[in-house]
């Protein structure tokens, strides 16, 4: 039995507002697109996981796509959902409980900021009465720290939300595709300082599905086959500073995404210089500028010459984002991932269109980030 996992069909449905339209819908046109891309029919998939925050029972969608009596599970795990829903079928194969698995990503949210009850993340009722239970309140708070402590310029925040915004308008499944000029979005409204309303990402709608299957068949269904390298998962340490907590421990530690990031370099035996194509968790302009650091791609600080020579550019040696990222399509949690995985597989395949990055790229790298401290990264190759 092989060990290795290959994904082969990828499908995306847009990421924006459809009115009516469910989230299961979607779901399920995802799916039907990614079925369509592996050559594959929905009688074929062994086992699926259905990632959703929103959706209670994403297996549901089996009911617009065939009762075929799959094994299919329900993922929640914050902005990580749909990268876990992908670690979760690719373990599925890995072990022998099927040859070929899909995962779908789906939500339908409501217009604002992601709010709730504080218990539900262990939290006393206290931090919500005064208004902390904001997760736009953390962001401009880790940002604005990063930034004073490591000399990252305001107008370095607006450049990566204006790269964001270029990038979207040459995605066709983006939520903003209309590019902003670099003061517009500096004097756009302070939402939480640093961070003004254009450089945050809006919860929205979409969907987006996956189709593995074990590496030594995956050329049975496509001739460009992306394998998954690693996929790792880790929850935050004691120390951490991270989404929504009451207190600060005396003695600070680095963030979940070091670690996963670590570990999905080490489990796939290269280093952040091997990669081609990246695509990092921009739930704002901040986060982004934090995670390049995170996951290794340069020091603290440096990020403030890289943005300002184009590095990060899809014309850059650091292309991050190249299809807009959650700053240009917004973030229904439970697709938000997948959406990651179907750009990096587009840009392996050389299928990015007028966002394609040059020089046949062979490596990518996915990170997502989600309260109250929980990160993936996934790393895949040709």
């Amino acid at each position: 039995m092989s060990n290795e996992v290959a994904i082969v069909g990828v499908g995306l449905h847009p990421f924006g507002r459809f009115g009516d339209k469910p989230a299961l819908e979607m779901g399920a046109d995802a799916i039907m697109l990614a079925l369509d891309d592996a050559g594959l029919e929905w009688g074929d998939i062994e086992i699926a996981f259905g990632g959703s925050s929103g959706v209670s029972s994403p297996d549901s969608v089996t009911g617009m796509i065939g009762l075929t009596g799959i094994p299919f599970t329900r993922v929640s795990n914050a902005c990580a959902t749909s990268a876990s829903a992908v670690r979760q079928a690719a373990t599925a194969i890995r072990v022998g409980d099927a040859e070929i698995a899909l995962a779908v990503g789906m939500d339908k949210h409501e217009r604002g900021a992601f709010t709730g009850a504080p218990s539900s993340m262990a939290m006393p009722d206290w931090y919500g009465e005064n208004g902390q239970f904001v997760t736009t309140k953390f962001f401009g708070m880790k940002a604005s720290r990063y930034c004073e402590t490591n000399n990252i310029s305001h107008e370095t925040l607006a450049r990566v939300a204006a790269k964001a915004y270029r990038n979207g308008a040459l995605n066709p499944n983006a939520f903003r595709r209309n590019p902003m000029e670099i003061e517009d979005i500096l004097n756009s409204t302070m939402l939480n300082y640093p961070l003004t309303q254009y450089m945050f990402c809006s919860p929205d709608e979409g969907a987006a599905a996956v189709v593995l299957a074990r590496a030594d068949i995956a050329e049975r269904y496509t001739d460009k086959p992306v394998y998954l390298r690693a996929s790792e998962v880790h929850t935050r340490r004691y120390g951490a500073y991270e989404v929504h907590a009451s207190w600060a421990a005396m003695e600070e530690n680095d963030a979940p995404t070091v670690y996963a990031a670590r570990a999905a370099f080490a489990k796939a035996g290269i280093t952040p210089k091997d990669v081609d194509v990246i695509q990092l968790q921009d739930t704002d302009a901040g986060a982004e500028i934090i995670h390049m650091a995170e996951c290794g791609f340069c020091e603290d600080g440096e990020q403030e010459k890289l943005l300002a020579d184009g590095a990060t550019e899809i014309t850059g040696p650091l292309p991050i984002n190249t299809d807009g990222g959650l700053i240009a399509n917004g973030e229904p949690i439970g697709a938000s991932g997948m959406r990651q995985v179907h750009e990096i597989v587009r840009q392996l395949r050389g299928e990015a269109g007028e966002r394609q990055v040059g020089g046949n790229p062979q490596i990518g790298f996915a990170q997502v980030y989600g309260a109250p401290g929980v990160a993936a990264a996934s790393i895949f190759s040709r």
